[in-house]
């Protein structure tokens, strides 16, 4: 079943999975698969403890330490955010802060209601945490699993990227931009 999504708002998909499960080292696969493939990905790591990102005693940190409610460290090649909120941002809400992307992929939010990857381990965990969750789409495991779901293991990326594009009805940026001149 594809999925449409509005036009220029990038889909957002969360790799959830206790934790152990593998959900980083799938996304650094899963990445460079889709940029091999023309798109440009954005990605949220969902973090349920307070963190900071600049080190103490750097310049962001002593902006924020000094009270300053959002921050930002730019170069020619990064930019970096900080910024205090007064919530736990949904995917959706920080969309707006990841740019021009085609996706976003979250590591995260499994009780968030966008479309979920879930990578289960029975030695991690008895069942999938997603089983009775209607946003799952597909199951990462070396395990066959029970589920109404496409299964992938995780050597098969390329099979995982697949379904993504055909899902969601994925097209890269550059060739948007050569559908609309053409149109």
């Amino acid at each position: 079943m594809r999925m449409q999504h509005e036009k220029n708002i990038p889909p957002v998909i969360s790799i959830v999975g206790t934790s152990g499960v593998g959900k980083t080292s799938l996304l650094e696969k899963l990445i460079p698969e889709l940029t091999r493939r023309g798109l440009k990905v954005g990605t949220v790591k969902h973090h349920m403890h307070r963190f900071e990102m600049d080190k103490p005693g750097k310049d962001t940190w002593r902006h924020m330490k000094a009270g300053a409610a959002a921050t930002m460290i730019s170069s020619p090649n990064r930019i970096g955010l900080i910024m205090n909120v007064d919530h736990d941002h949904s995917p959706d809400e920080l969309r707006a802060f990841l740019g021009n992307v085609d996706i976003i992929l979250t590591e995260g939010y499994k009780r968030g209601q966008n479309p979920k990857i879930e990578i289960f381990r029975p030695e991690v965990n008895e069942m999938p945490l997603c089983k009775e969750d209607a946003h799952l789409f597909a199951l990462v495991s070396d395990t066959t699993v029970d589920l109404d779901v496409p299964q992938f293991s995780m050597r098969d990326i390329e099979g995982l990227a697949d379904l993504v594009i055909d899902h969601f009805n994925l097209v890269s940026a550059q060739s948007k931009r050569h559908l609309e001149a053409a149109s």
